[in-house]
């Protein structure tokens, strides 16, 4: 077992549902940037040519994590996530506007984004301390050290402005949970969304009424043997109040305009007919249009280059935010029922590799990835469907971008490399 080389010893299904993913996504992403000038696939001033390039960079990416040492990313965890906090904070300074998004630098060549590099260098960094001997998750020192990596990279990425890619942080939470961590966290974390919401419909005047009633209906109907302490209950209404304030804040100052449309067309916000509708035909103009793209595939799709939205360019952002409706036109629902059993028999693959995993940093890592790519997938097929608000996030392995597929490769393939390790060591 231990004299296979490093290629010898990897997953080799995880590594076979990832080529056709890639392939999937560069098919559809030539289908959807195809010109009637276009007369190569080799043409690098195209979409799809470019994002030929950009899977040779990952390949390059790939070969570099396959041949080095596996305790190499466990040794520089740190190192690479200070490293990414450097480049974030640089953006402030250096970064490149694109979409009205502070969130790259131009390297003349490529636009490199750096939030897609933190995500790998965050699981690695919260893997390490996790795994570290000295860690003891059930303390609140060490509860707080997790949350301050995980959230750390999010709030350097929020106001550039980039809400979606400073949200898919959360999805790390995860792994704290698989670790061990206090379920009150989770419950937590869903009352500040359900808060965030409610504020946004209602107002802060109506979530402190309401929770000032449900406190005193506990109290009325309550058990004469159940006892509820006062003061934590009159501390979490404070803490809600001072929260419910901070979302009118964020949402009017840190948020854009378009940020603030796409909520108000998901939540229901905009009472004015007029304004809703013309909300409607921009920032939901292109969920509109990628519903209908699906819905006019059928059973089996109009055929390769035959979707006449896609080739009519109904759908803004179809090559990257949108492409999943691109699969939807032209190869219809056995088209879109196919990759979606490909991602489902990827992540279960890649879920069945983290539990066989001996070593704990194997294990956190493993999960890490699991975490972001599972997020990116529901948001962004939630997103084209029109089930929840235009972010911004891309289809793994699938949407036109370097940066995006270059660190999605990695972030993968290092799993894979410490999962091959495990076979080394005849574990």
């Amino acid at each position: 077992m231990s004299g296979r080389g490093p290629l010898g010893r990897l997953d080799w299904l995880t590594v076979i549902l990832y080529v056709l993913l890639v392939f999937i996504g560069w098919i559809n992403i030539y289908s959807t940037s195809l010109s009637d000038t276009d007369t190569s696939l080799f043409d690098f001033s195209t979409m799809y040519g470019k994002q030929m390039l950009f899977i040779g960079l990952a390949f390059l990416g790939i070969v570099f994590v396959l041949f080095v040492e596996s305790n190499f990313f466990e040794r520089f965890a740190s190192i690479f996530y200070v490293i990414s906090i450097v480049l974030l904070l640089g953006l402030f300074v250096f970064g490149k506007t694109i979409a009205g998004a502070t969130s790259w630098y131009d390297l003349g060549f490529f636009n490199l984004q750096p939030s897609e590099l933190a995500k790998v260098a965050t699981a690695l960094a919260l893997a390490k301390f996790l795994s570290d001997i000295q860690t003891d998750i059930r303390t609140r020192k060490h509860q707080m050290y997790a949350v301050i990596i995980i959230l750390l990279p999010a709030l350097l990425i929020l106001p550039q402005p980039d809400p979606g890619s400073s949200l898919v942080y959360f999805s790390l939470f995860f792994v704290l949970f698989r670790e061990g961590f206090p379920l009150f966290y989770l419950g937590l974390l869903i009352f500040m969304v359900v808060l965030f919401a409610t504020t946004l419909m209602f107002g802060t005047v109506w979530v402190v009424l309401g929770m000032i009633t449900l406190a005193l209906l506990m109290y009325t109907f309550k058990r004469a043997s159940v006892k509820i302490p006062i003061l934590p209950v009159l501390g979490t209404i404070v803490l809600a109040t001072l929260f419910s304030l901070s979302v009118n804040f964020v949402y009017e100052n840190v948020f854009e305009q378009r940020h603030r449309d796409r909520f108000a067309l998901w939540l229901g916000l905009e009472k004015d007919e007029k304004k809703l509708e013309e909300i409607k035909k921009t920032i939901g103009y292109n969920t509109y249009q990628s519903e209908k793209a699906i819905e006019s595939g059928g059973s089996f799709g109009k055929g390769f280059l035959e979707g006449t939205r896609t080739k009519g360019d109904f759908v803004p952002a179809q090559h990257t935010d949108y492409i999943f409706s691109s699969v939807g036109e032209e190869w219809g629902f056995l088209g879109t029922t196919t990759v979606i059993i490909l991602f489902t028999v990827f992540f279960l693959r890649l879920i069945h590799i983290a539990e066989r995993q001996k070593n704990d940093f194997s294990r956190m890592y493993g999960y890490g990835v699991i975490s972001l790519l599972v997020f990116h997938y529901f948001i962004n097929i939630g997103m084209v469907i029109g089930l929840l608000p235009t972010i911004g996030i891309p289809l793994p392995f699938f949407s036109y971008g370097g940066s995006g597929l270059i660190f999605f490769s990695m972030l993968l393939f290092i799993f894979l490399k410490l999962d091959s390790n495990r076979l080394k060591d005849g574990i």
